[in-house]
Order: C-alpha cells, then sequence, then structure tokens
C-alpha cells in the first residue's frame, strides 16, 4: 500500500484539491513509520521539505475519528509568531475533517482558552511557557485535559535539546505522562540536528531503542554563495562601501540580512534606506529583532510575507527559526555566526520553493570575522553541524520546576516530591542526595515551607515572589529593559544601562529616536523623532565556539586554499594572515604563542571556547598572569619564567576543576535565571560543566606542541 493509501480519504481529497504531484522524500519515509509503528520520531530534512506537512499528514489520519472528542495532540513551538504560522498550514490541511485547532499563548485572548478547557478536542498549539502556565494556574483541569493525548509534536526540536529551555519542556512533558492513559509519542522536526544518540535519550529516556530517525539528506538544495570583504575602521565604525554593496546586491531581490546583534540590526536598517531614499526608492528595508514591539514585528512579517517587491527585512536569530516571510530569493549574513547549525538553519530561509537554489551572501569587516566566517563555511560545506550535548547537571531549572510541582499540587510530601524528580526524563541521572540537598535548601531559605502535622511541602513566601512573578513561567534569563514609547506608541525596548541618559539619541525599529523622558520606577523610555543619532548599546548575540570550529580556523591559516568563492579582498586579508604561518613553517599540529615584547605573549588556542577558558585559568594559577582573552580564545599573558616548564606545568599537573573555579569566580560567575537560588555547592557544579573542560583541556595539551615564535 502506498503512502498516499494509507492516508484518510479526506486528507486524500485535500491532497488532490491543492495539486501535489508527489510527497517529498521525507514525507514518503514520514507516513507510514507514523501509521505502521509504535516508535517516538525525529524527522531530520532540509528547510522546505514538508517536514510539517510529514508529521501531520499520518496523525490527523490516526486521531480523526476520535479527535472531535478530546485533544489528541499538542503541537509545541519555541515561537508564538511560528504558532500562528503553523496555524494556518494545519488548519488547511483540516478542511474536510471534523478537528479543531486551538492556539495557546500570551496573545490568545482568556474567552478562547475558556472555550477549550470547557472542551478540550483536536489539536492544542502551545509554547512551553503556556504549558507551564497551565500547571500553575489550571491543575484542576490537567487530569481532563491531557487524558487522551497521543501525540506530541516539537518543531525545531534542535532549539530546545542543550538549552535551559529544553530541560523545563522536558520535565513538563514527563509531568504530563501522570494524567494521559498512555505515555504520548513524540515526533520532532528540525532541519539541523546532530548526536541523535543524545536526542533520543532526551526524547525517551527509558527506551531511546524506541525512537526512529528518519533524515532526508537528499532535501540539501543547490547553493550559490560568495564571501566578501571590507575592512572595519578602527573606530569599529563598517565603511559606507560594505552597505553601498549590500543595497546594489539587494534593491531587486526579496531578502533576509541577518546581523549578530541588535545595535547592528538597527544600524544596518538605517544606512540600507538612507542609500534607498537617495536613490529615488522608498523604504524598503525593516528591522526585525526581540527588542522590538510585537506589534511592529507583525507588521513586518506581514509585509514581507505579502510583498511581490523587492523588500528586504534585516534581523537578529529572531528570524532563523521558520516564521513564514513568503519566499525568499537571498540570504544575506555580516560577519560570522559562532555556530555551524545557526548558519545552516539561516541559509535554509531561501529557496524555498521547489527546484529553487538556496542564496548566500557573506561579508567580513574584519580579519577575525572573515577567518570565522570561512571555517564556518567550510564546515558548512563539509556537512558537519555541531553535535547536540544536553543541558549538564541542570540544578537551577531542577529549582524552577520544584516549585512548579509543589504549587501544582498545593502540597506535597518529601518522599513523593523525591519520587516525581527520580521518575522524571530530565532528572533522572542526577544524585538523589543533591536534590534533596536543594530542596532542604529551599526550606531554609523560605522558598519552601514543611506544614507541621501531615509534613507536606508547600511554596514559601519567598517561593511566592518568585512564583507570582510574570517571568516565572520562562526559565532563560533576560536582560532589565526600559520599554520605548512615543506618545501612546509602544516601539520597542532598550537595555536598561548606566549608560542611557535623557537627550541621548537611540536608534530603533528603524528609525531616530530622543530620548525625552526616562521613568526608572515604570521601566519606561519616553521618545520622540530625532534628526540623528547612534544606535544604542545592546549586548550581542555572541556565544561559544564549538572546538571543531576553532580547528578549522587553524587548518585555514596553514593552509593554500584559495577559496574561490571569495573576493579579492578577502584573499589578500587572508594572505596576510596566513604569511606569519607559512613563514614559520606551522603546520595543524602546533598551537602558536607569539612573543609581543618583555614577557608579554599571545596563545592561540584555536579550540573550544571552553578550552580557551580553562587554560585561561590554568595560566593564573601556574603562575603566569592571564590579562584577557578574546572570542576566538586567544589568550594575552605575562610570563618571567621558562615557557617550556609553563607548558609542561599546564599538561602534567594533577589539576582540581574546584581550583580552577575558585580563580574564575573572583572575576566572573556563572549567570543563570536561578542560580543564585541553589546551594553554593551546585551552583558550582553547574559552573564547572558548563563554563570548562578540563578533560577536554588536559587532552588538548597533550595533543598539540606550543611553538613560540618572536616577533
Amino acid at each position: 500500500m502506498s503512502s498516499f493509501e494509507l492516508l484518510s480519504k479526506f486528507l486524500q481529497k485535500k491532497i488532490w484539491d491543492m495539486k501535489w504531484s508527489n510527497f517529498t522524500v521525507i514525507q514518503e519515509k514520514a507516513i507510514p513509520a507514523i501509521l505502521q509503528t509504535n516508535n517516538d520520531i525525529v524527522l531530520s530534512a532540509g528547510t522546505a521539505s514538508g517536514k510539517t506537512e510529514a508529521a501531520f499528514l499520518p496523525i490527523l489520519t490516526g486521531v480523526e475519528d476520535i479527535a472531535d472528542q478530546a485533544l489528541k495532540v499538542m503541537y509545541i513551538s519555541p515561537l508564538k509568531a511560528l504558532i500562528n504560522n503553523q496555524f494556518e498550514r494545519i488548519n488547511q490541511l483540516c478542511e474536510y475533517m471534523n478537528i479543531e485547532i486551538h492556539r495557546w499563548h500570551g496573545d490568545v485572548s482568556q474567552s478562547k482558552k475558556q472555550k477549550f478547557i470547557k472542551n478540550p478536542t483536536g489539536i492544542l498549539q502551545i509554547t512551553p511557557e503556556s504549558i507551564e502556565s497551565l500547571f500553575i494556574n489550571k491543575p484542576g483541569v490537567l487530569p481532563t485535559l491531557f487524558k487522551e493525548l497521543e501525540f506530541v509534536v516539537i518543531d525545531e526540536i534542535h532549539s530546545f535539546i542543550d538549552k535551559e529551555r529544553g530541560v523545563q519542556l522536558r520535565s513538563l512533558l514527563s509531568r504530563i505522562e501522570e494524567f494521559t492513559k498512555v505515555r504520548p509519542r513524540i515526533i520532532g522536526l528540525s532541519a539541523t540536528i546532530g548526536n541523535f544518540k543524545v536526542v533520543k535519550e532526551w526524547i525517551n529516556l527509558k527506551h531511546p531503542e524506541n525512537v526512529s530517525i528518519i533524515e532526508d539528506k537528499s532535501s540539501d538544495k543547490q547553493l550559490l554563495y560568495s564571501l566578501m570583504y571590507f575592512e572595519t575602521e578602527e573606530d569599529n565604525n563598517k565603511p559606507v562601501e560594505l552597505f553601498e554593496d549590500m543595497r546594489d546586491l539587494t534593491k531587486e531581490q526579496k531578502s533576509i540580512i541577518f546581523c549578530n546583534s541588535r545595535g547592528s540590526v538597527e544600524e544596518t536598517t538605517v544606512f540600507l534606506n538612507r542609500l534607498a531614499k537617495k536613490n529615488g526608492a522608498g523604504e524598503t528595508y525593516y528591522p526585525h529583532h526581540s527588542s522590538i514591539d510585537k506589534k511592529e514585528r507583525e507588521y513586518v512579517e506581514k509585509i514581507m510575507s505579502e510583498t511581490k517587491e523587492p523588500k528586504s527585512v534585516v534581523a537578529t536569530s529572531s528570524l532563523e527559526l521558520g516564521i513564514d516571510i513568503g519566499n525568499v530569493d537571498l540570504v544575506v549574513q555580516l560577519d560570522s555566526t559562532y555556530t555551524v547549525s545557526s548558519l545552516k538553519q539561516r541559509l535554509g530561509r531561501s529557496g524555498r520553493e521547489r527546484d529553487a537554489e538556496q542564496m548566500l551572501q557573506l561579508y567580513g569587516t574584519g580579519k577575525d570575522s572573515l577567518l570565522q566566517s570561512l571555517a564556518v563555511m567550510e564546515l558548512v560545506l563539509d556537512k558537519w553541524i555541531e553535535p547536540a550535548e544536553g543541558y549538564a547537571v541542570p540544578y537551577n531549572i531542577l529549582f524552577h520546576q520544584v516549585i512548579s510541582i509543589c504549587a501544582e499540587k498545593n502540597g506535597v510530601t518529601l518522599k513523593k516530591l523525591l519520587e516525581l524528580i527520580e521518575n522524571n526524563d530530565i532528572f533522572h541521572s542526577l544524585n538523589l542526595s543533591k536534590a534533596e540537598l536543594l530542596i532542604h535548601h529551599m526550606i531554609q531559605n523560605d522558598i519552601l515551607e514543611k506544614l507541621s502535622g501531615k509534613g507536606e511541602i508547600i511554596v514559601g513566601l519567598e517561593g511566592e515572589r518568585i512564583l507570582r512573578s510574570k517571568e516565572f513561567y520562562s526559565v532563560f534569563l533576560t536582560n532589565e529593559e526600559y520599554e520605548v514609547v512615543e506618545g501612546t506608541r509602544k516601539i520597542g525596548r532598550i537595555d536598561k544601562t548606566p549608560f542611557i541618559f535623557e537627550g541621548d539619541n537611540v536608534i530603533l525599529s528603524g528609525r531616530l529616536w530622543t530620548i525625552i523622558f526616562l521613568d526608572t520606577e515604570r521601566n519606561k523610555a519616553y521618545v520622540n523623532k530625532a534628526v540623528n543619532g547612534k544606535p544604542p548599546k545592546y549586548l550581542g548575540d555572541g556565544g561559544k565556539i564549538h572546538k571543531k570550529i576553532g580547528k578549522k580556523m587553524m587548518e585555514i591559516l596553514c593552509s593554500d586554499d584559495n577559496f574561490e568563492y571569495c573576493d579579492g579582498k578577502a584573499r589578500a586579508a587572508l594572505a596576510e594572515l596566513r604569511r606569519p604561518y607559512h613563514l614559520y613553517g606551522i603546520d595543524t599540529t602546533d598551537r602558536v604563542m607569539w612573543k609581543e615584547k618583555g614577557n608579554t605573549y599571545f596563545l592561540e588556542t584555536f579550540s573550544s571556547t571552553q578550552i580557551a577558558t580553562t587554560i585561561f585559568w590554568m595560566l593564573k594559577i601556574a603562575g603566569a598572569n592571564p590579562k584577557g582573552k578574546d572570542l576566538l580564545g586567544r589568550i594575552k599573558f605575562e610570563y618571567d619564567g621558562s615557557l617550556t616548564k609553563l607548558y609542561n606545568d599546564l599538561k602534567n599537573f594533577t589539576w582540581d576543576e574546584k581550583d580552577l573555579l575558585e580563580e574564575k569566580k573572583k572575576k566572573e560567575d556563572f549567570h543563570s535565571k536561578y542560580a543564585e537560588f541553589i546551594p553554593q555547592e551546585l551552583k558550582d557544579e553547574l559552573h564547572i560543566k558548563h563554563e570548562l573542560d578540563l578533560k577536554g583541556t588536559i587532552e588538548y595539551l597533550h595533543q598539540y606542541q606550543w611553538k613560540l615564535i618572536g616577533l
């Protein structure tokens, strides 16, 4: 029986209506796998390969007879905007079926939510934060709501696996199983995912062998790409020629221009619109990032999805995932992404039509950016991607979930609470004695309260303060911000820093504003339109780089590859970077220490961010004086003794992670939303696992030789 014949007659009719001539590869594979097995499934295929339909065509077929009687499917998305996009897509498939689709997030009216709660049927589209809200605010409806649930579809599953948010989501899914007749099957969707062993364990810890991976590697489209280089000025201002080239490239195409910070988005948008205006065009570039007001972002998404004119959007990672803005001709990346998966996800936004090519233009604005761009691009071409690793020792999220569980249960004994933690898939591997340590710490600090008599644990007064905060439902850390307002119109938000003053000019939402009044109590900045200004000091989207990227950068420096996709300026800049490596006969088994002057050196680690951080603090303990570390892992340090002895000390000393941590904590602590509330012992373990890599560093030190070059 063909995949088409396995489907509901109603879906077959809909497919005929849509004039589909055939299924995509991932759809052909997924339909029988979902309908003819009971396994959890991961669908891994390129962007625009039809993964959503691959999941929902068989799921809808399986639940069509009973979906009007109970909630059968829960679709989980990392973004509200993605829920809204997929609502229309799934609703279209259900045209001839009696299956209702319900959205549940902060923008959905209470009346619609109440209607669903009274009669939960069909499909629920929701974010992890809204599932959390259900547990806190509507615990009484959970047994009825989830009783008949059969499928959980997780879109963009790669965006959860290694993050705090993924720990929260997996905990909530485990807690939902308490109310379901059978364990719901999990169907994960992703275009960029690696290390399926970790993914399988995240999905089904008890039976990872029951998770099927369905890949379509043929879905990768033909990619047209090039890299251009523009040297940044000493004051870090990007040259006008860069924006002129970008304008020439995009003026006749529908494009997404990706930047690595909100400030860069604003600067780029203003420059490009000034160039467009100079040439007689209207406003054709729109900014999109998380600090722009939701209505402004939705307006941009609507304009981009409906227009057939050559308009472009300038964005951070806010458009990296699958928000629908229509077909895009070209993706532009200004300076390198920190991860290969991010670049792969971004370039997948172009060429979404069948048989269309993907087009990518990379710009480097400094030699470091050029080197990193080449390394990341080469790894994309090698079809490598960062492997999923999971989120190590999540005591901070356990803290959050313990409050949530106590609120949901309205009182639970210590024995039962520990049992719930032990049986939770995401916390199962944690040492139970440390979970008990955390609970007692929470009781001592009035975050939890142990009642006399029954001995039940409830949320304490300090815990209520945390629980009742509107920020409780999300577990990720956000910066404190001013809401920017012009009259009654919300423009967006800017970081609340000591360097923002009344009278300052800022760029936000692609326009120039003057701050006329700062209301520090209500966190509001009132503005008027300005004639000129400078971009605000936003935090960038920086991140950690994988050791494979560092290794690739070193390979590039030691090689003679011309990289034909680079322009002449890029090749000239690369030749300049390579010159000392070739001059001194450095190869990929070396790691160089450049002697600057006196007792000052630069060590180029070219490995992961965690290994570079670990070496930095090793140097401190070994008697060197590390002065700084850049984003590519180059360490500046001072040392008066023998460098050979220093290298051998680092390689052969019996290191203790706690000693390294104590030095590190003197300068920088571990930042996480709930880290401050957990016992120091557990916070230190979190800090070590997420910021240091002692085992990897020792292996690295034995793998590479340090080569001293005096300049």
